[in-house]
């Protein structure tokens, strides 16, 4: 059951099971309903459930996060969006690894029946064990970050939602963005015509990191007015800072679906990588920052308003909570 949104952490830290993901959204889908909400459930292929809150065909943008979390990794998984050369650097990096550590109790099996075939085919075995942990293991019992934050932020923004502004704005909890970004991808194909050319704003990873930057496609990159209002919606406060990037990033995640999608994430800033997202599906995924909640939570209802016509009357966004 749950109170508040900060509950998720520590009523549902995991949410990887069949089951665990059922208890989930059961909790959700009764919490938002003391708030006028009806939550549905879409199902798609692979076993994929996605919560949807609204009516994607009329909205006249998205706001979405995955719910879904991670198999534990023995290291992290490092994310640059903007230095392509050093994620690339890492990801061979890592499938290196993936390769050469199987190779050990392959050239030991085969040295000790004497033959290279054996060998091969443990390595291969092996090979498959090691992409099978990384894809289905053990679950990661820390997720705070990767993307209880995606999801608290989502929750916060739901409870502040004028009611004026719930027909113009959908939103959605994904399922199996880990596994490859399934939930996406059979809500995308569910209603690929309506959704076109609607924005869709994907929180994942909100919350560790004092640079939080969003990453318009090249279909919103095209669109002046849309870049203006992801400007001026979202402003950096509490030293937080904020940029819309405009030139190259890759950013692996659901907005990847949509032609006119914005990925939003929080970066801790190095000289070497520039930002960089870097505890992830590890034990290490603690950190849990409730001013980058806040701020997002205040930049997505100003989003709101620009789609409404109150909006376009009175010529200012909305500062806060109702009542601040």
């Amino acid at each position: 059951m749950l109170t508040r949104p900060m509950d998720v952490l520590t009523a549902f830290p995991v949410r990887k099971s069949k089951q665990q993901k059922q208890e989930f959204r059961d909790a959700v889908q009764s919490y938002l309903a003391q708030f006028g909400y009806s939550a549905s459930v879409e199902k798609g292929s692979l076993g994929c459930r996605n919560m949807v809150i609204g009516d994607p065909e009329t909205a006249q943008y998205l706001i979405t996060a995955h719910y879904d979390t991670c198999a534990r990794l023995p290291i992290p998984n490092l994310i640059t969006p903007c230095n392509f050369w050093a994620f690339l650097g890492y990801q061979l990096v890592v499938m290196l690894l993936m390769l050469l550590v199987p190779a050990i109790p392959g050239a030991l099996a085969g040295l000790l029946v004497g033959s290279f075939d054996v060998g091969y085919y443990v390595w291969f075995l092996c090979v498959w064990a090691v992409i099978a942990l990384v894809m289905i293991g053990p679950a990661n019992k820390h997720n705070a970050n990767d993307n209880t934050s995606g999801v608290m932020t989502l929750t916060e923004l739901l409870l502040t939602l004028p009611t004026a502004h719930r027909d113009s704005v959908c939103c959605v909890f994904f399922d199996n963005e880990e596994k490859g970004l399934l939930g996406s991808g059979a809500f995308y194909a569910k209603h690929k015509k309506a959704l076109g050319r609607t924005p869709l704003i994907n929180f994942d990873c909100v919350c560790d990191g004092d640079s939080i930057e969003l990453y318009p496609r090249k279909e919103c990159r095209k669109d002046p007015r849309l870049m203006a209002q992801l400007r001026e919606a979202f402003v950096g406060e509490n030293g937080k800072s904020v940029e819309v990037v405009s030139g190259f990033a890759f950013y692996p995640s659901d907005q990847k679906r949509f032609p006119k999608g914005i990925g939003v994430c929080a970066l801790h800033k190095s000289r070497l990588l520039g930002g960089y997202l870097g505890r992830i599906h590890t034990a290490r995924d603690t950190v849990m920052d409730e001013n980058n909640i806040e701020l997002l939570r205040k930049g997505s209802l100003r989003m709101a308003e620009c789609y409404s016509e109150e909006y376009h009357a009175k010529g200012n966004f909305y500062q806060g909570r109702p009542g601040e």
